[in-house]
């Protein structure tokens, strides 16, 4: 009977870190799965963990631990696909380590993932963008970071972690002003900036006054921010920025929703989706097409170049003595 405990050693340090190379977001999203898997199995079998062997993981107790992770712990459809994804990249590496299981792991790998309704993409107007962006308090160092965040959130449309994860080297404010990140996949690339997003962090480095490797925009301890400060204070300045724009009350704003608000802003202005899928980093242009189903304007667009169906079609007649003889020649 196969233990577990070296087959995860081996997964995680071999596959993921040696062979794949896989990020830090990827290695603690796996590692999050099997915490909450192993802890899971525990409760129900009474095996501690490093005592589990591969056979107590069949199709039975994963698929228990999935109804677990929506019954109990609230999460989501999509929560459920991602570490449903994190178990079969395990089960396909022991495979190839224990053929003599593999009955047991077809089984395991042949659990669906779960469908769901994917609802329109939620995104800030104009005026909105403008009531958040203005809501910190100018003249304090929180109020003045927070604002130079949301300006580059809006502006780029950086993930959260990209965000976070920005120096003060990142930022080129001369000629051709741009802004470098490492992105999901480990891809770099650069997004272009506004003289107005410049002007507002030329002020903001000059008042943090920090190195090159120093966060771009730090916690009160000079630390990177974490995700949930993040979140935090966008839904902060969101309640505030409510009091004077009305359409915001009752509305989530979520870091999220300002990366698809950056890509509303691209569409509308006519940008084209693969010139949106390079900006925000998506691996493939289908990503991006949900952002076409989210602008009622195109659509309204493409209505109104319909003609309706009762009208009748009519044949063009030149409207000039002129124009008449050169149609009929």
């Amino acid at each position: 009977m196969s233990s577990l405990a070296p087959l995860l050693e081996a997964f995680f340090i071999d596959r993921l870190m040696e062979q794949r190379g896989a990020s830090g977001h990827t290695v603690a999203a796996y590692r999050d799965t099997f915490r909450l898997l192993l802890a899971f199995v525990q409760k129900e079998t009474g095996i501690p963990p490093a005592d589990l062997a591969l056979v107590q993981l069949d199709a039975a107790q994963i698929g228990r631990f999935l109804t677990h992770l929506e019954k109990d712990r609230g999460n989501a459809p999509r929560t459920r696909n991602a570490r449903l994804a994190a178990i079969h990249s395990f089960f396909r590496f022991v495979a190839i380590r224990e053929p003599a299981n593999l009955a047991l792991i077809q089984r395991v790998l042949a659990i669906p993932h779960k469908r769901f309704d994917r609802a329109l993409v939620t995104h800030l107007s104009a005026q909105e963008v403008d009531a958040l962006v203005d809501a910190p308090a100018h003249g304090s160092w929180l109020g003045d970071r927070d604002h130079a965040l949301l300006t580059i959130a809006v502006q780029t449309g950086l993930r959260v972690s990209e965000l976070i994860g920005l120096t003060v080297a990142d930022v080129i404010l001369g000629d051709g002003a741009h802004v470098r990140c490492l992105g999901k996949g480990r891809k770099a690339r650069c997004t272009p900036l506004r003289p107005q997003t410049v002007a507002v962090l030329r002020s903001w480095l000059k008042r943090l006054a920090a190195p090159s490797t120093a966060p771009l925009f730090p916690s009160r301890r000079g630390g990177a921010l974490s995700r949930d400060a993040v979140e935090r204070l966008v839904a902060k300045h969101a309640t505030a920025a409510a009091r004077s724009c009305r359409s915001l009350v009752g509305k989530t704003v979520s870091p999220h929703v300002l990366r698809h608000t950056t890509a509303m802003q691209l569409l509308t202005a006519g940008v084209d989706c693969s010139v949106i899928a390079l900006w925000l980093g998506h691996e493939s242009v289908e990503t991006t097409q949900i952002y076409l189903h989210a602008d009622l304007s195109i659509k309204e667009r493409a209505l109104a170049r319909t003609a309706p169906a009762n009208i009748g079609t009519r044949r063009y007649r030149p409207p000039d003595a002129l124009l008449a003889f050169l149609e009929a020649l």
